[in-house]
This record gives structure tokens, sequence and C-alpha cells, in this order.
């Protein structure tokens, strides 16, 4: 194994780690969530994001990595978040937390692991029709958003940032 799979080995545990630790593998959490009763796993994800642009941000910055797009498609993100969002509404994992729930011997969370696969397969086979139907309503190029908007990334972090917090207040607030 090459070191950048030992660091994504490493570094994929530990987020497992935080995942467990944070008690957003437990099916209740994830129903709560989609109930709009407890917003513990929408902080969590939140925290994630934000921590992920500020390092990745950086990295570009210091010329460690660069950015890799893919095509920001419109018709993809919109079929593709509205699977993903029913998938884990039934199911009650997303793909990160029916693998951690395994982990911790929740066996439930192999059927959302099948129902996964099972989407793969399916989208692969119909993804020739795809190219010439969804995939081609609106292609944007490989762009993020920054580079839509033509501004440096750190407003889009700053402001990011900020939705956040207010988020995080509004949350406590309400006391989910």
């Amino acid at each position: 194994m090459t070191t950048e799979h030992w660091l994504g080995l490493v570094t994929g545990m530990f987020f497992g780690l935080l995942l467990q630790q944070g008690r957003v593998l437990r099916f209740e959490k994830q129903i709560n969530a989609m109930l709009l009763r407890d917003m513990t796993i929408f902080k969590f994800m939140l925290s994630a994001v934000l921590v992920g642009m500020i390092g990745i941000t950086l990295l570009v910055q210091m010329g460690q990595i660069s950015y890799n797009h893919k095509a920001l498609n419109l018709g993809g993100l919109l079929l593709g978040g509205t699977i993903f969002g029913v998938g884990w509404a039934i199911a009650g994992f997303c793909p990160g937390t029916a693998v951690g729930a395994i982990a911790e011997g929740r066996w439930h969370a192999l059927f959302a692991i099948l129902g996964m696969l099972l989407g793969a397969a399916i989208f692969a086979e119909i993804y020739p029709t795809l190219q010439s139907t969804v995939l081609a309503w609106k292609d944007l190029g490989k762009v993020g958003l920054p580079e839509l908007m033509g501004i440096s990334p750190w407003p889009v972090v700053a402001v990011f940032a900020l939705v956040s917090l207010g988020a995080f207040y509004l949350f406590e607030k309400l006391g989910v």
C-alpha cells in the first residue's frame, strides 16, 4: 500500500470514530434527523464540511494539492440528490453511517448497503440513457462555486461558516 492509501485508511478510521462518538451511526438519530427532531447529524455534517472547506482551500493555496472538479451537471445533481435523499429516508442510513453501523454490529444496516449496491448496478445499466436525457440538461463544466461566481474561495467559506454558526445557534435555541 502507498502512503496515500495508509493516510486514507487512518483518516477514514478517525472519521468513523468521530461518527461513532457523535452517535450519528444510530438508526434513531438518522430517523429523528429526517423528522427534524434532532439536528445532531446536521451539526456533524456542517462541521465536517466546514473543516474540509478550510483544509482543502489552505492546501490548494499552499500548492500541496489542486482542485480536480467533477462536471457541475444540474440534471445529475437533481436526480442524484433526490435518489440519495429518498434512500437515506427509507433506509435510515447514508453510505458512511451504514458502514459505521455495521462496524458497531448493527446488522440491519446491511439492507442499506445492499440497496446502495443494487442502486449502483441499476445506475450502471441505465447510464447510456441518462447521458442523453438527464445528464444532458445543463453541464456547467468542471468548476466549483467560487469559479462559477468568479471569486476567491474564502468568501464562500466565510458565508458557509456564518450560515453554519447561525444554524447551530438556531438548533440550540430550539433544543434540537
